[in-house]
């Protein structure tokens, strides 16, 4: 895939970035996608940061709450009741027996979304609710079929990591690099189109938490285009991420390789895996 970087957004002198402004001709529909599993605490300033973010960059926009039961559930339900008398806001409580995990949600929530564009987010505040303009402007404009909020180009960071996170990180993303293009393809903040996602139908893998390095690589999307970000720490709540799911990470990079490349490109991705995965337990071990 093709891949560009777009400068950063220009700051203004009290340090807040200047929203972009749309081409004519351009769409201004967009339906923003947020996971959550216990994240209540979140919701509110989200909402409220997002829509103040989306009116200023004259979008029409809608925010769809795709919830995975929990502890937190009635919390988040309550306040989406509440925040539903001033935005349109929206949410589907998903119960145990219909499906858990991240990326399933996300394409739960696209199937449900009101318009063609289609952005997803997390609900914790890493991703700033006002770079939303700035991540879907590529998509909306028709300059590229996929556009992902990057960490890794002029522009973008991450707030204050340890040292082997930023180590681990590093290494996954240099494993992705070669399926996607992207400078960030492990990225949860992207944006899409609903007939990008048609072309993975019952091809998409819905396991981990990875999925938009999977629509990327199963759509076959054929611009990509990175948007500088800052990831920031997380304000509340708890962070999901487990063993188990760099697990699964690691699974689904051989899934992917193995559909994108011939077998003897995924037999050395298997020791790259491998390797990473010894690194990775030497790391920890360390820390």
């Amino acid at each position: 895939s093709g891949v560009a970087d777009t400068s950063a957004a220009d700051t203004s002198i009290s340090g807040s970035p200047s929203l972009p402004r749309l081409m004519s001709g351009s769409s201004k529909e967009l339906s923003v996608i947020v996971p959550t599993y216990d994240e209540y605490e979140n919701i509110r300033e989200l909402c409220t940061r997002l829509f103040k973010a989306t009116g200023k960059a004259g979008l029409k926009a809608e925010l769809l709450v795709v919830d995975d039961e929990s502890k937190g559930t009635k919390q988040t339900v309550d306040i989406v009741n509440e925040l539903q008398k001033s935005y349109p806001i929206r949410i589907h409580c998903r119960r145990k027996a219909e499906g858990r995990g991240l990326s399933s949600a996300v394409l739960l929530g696209f199937s449900k979304a009101r318009y063609n564009t289609l952005l997803c987010m997390d609900a914790d505040l890493q991703h700033e609710p006002e770079s939303v303009p700035a991540v879907a402007k590529p998509v909306l404009e028709r300059k590229a079929e996929f556009s992902v909020g990057s960490r890794n180009v002029p522009g973008g960071g991450v707030a204050a990591w340890a040292l082997h996170r930023k180590i681990i990180s590093a290494g996954a993303t240099l494993l992705a690099w070669p399926l996607s293009g992207s400078t960030d393809p492990m990225s949860g903040f992207f944006c899409t189109t609903k007939e990008v996602l048609a072309r993975g139908e019952n091809r998409i893998n819905p396991i981990g938490f990875k999925i938009g390095l999977e629509i990327m690589t199963r759509c076959q999307c054929k611009s990509v285009q990175d948007v500088p970000i800052m990831f920031q720490d997380r304000v509340a709540g708890e962070s999901k991420l487990s063993t188990k799911q760099n697990f699964l990470y690691l699974m689904q990079l051989a899934s992917l390789y193995f559909h994108r490349y011939p077998l003897g490109s995924f037999l050395v991705l298997l020791l790259a895996l491998l390797i990473l995965l010894l690194l990775l337990q030497i790391v920890m071990s360390v820390f």
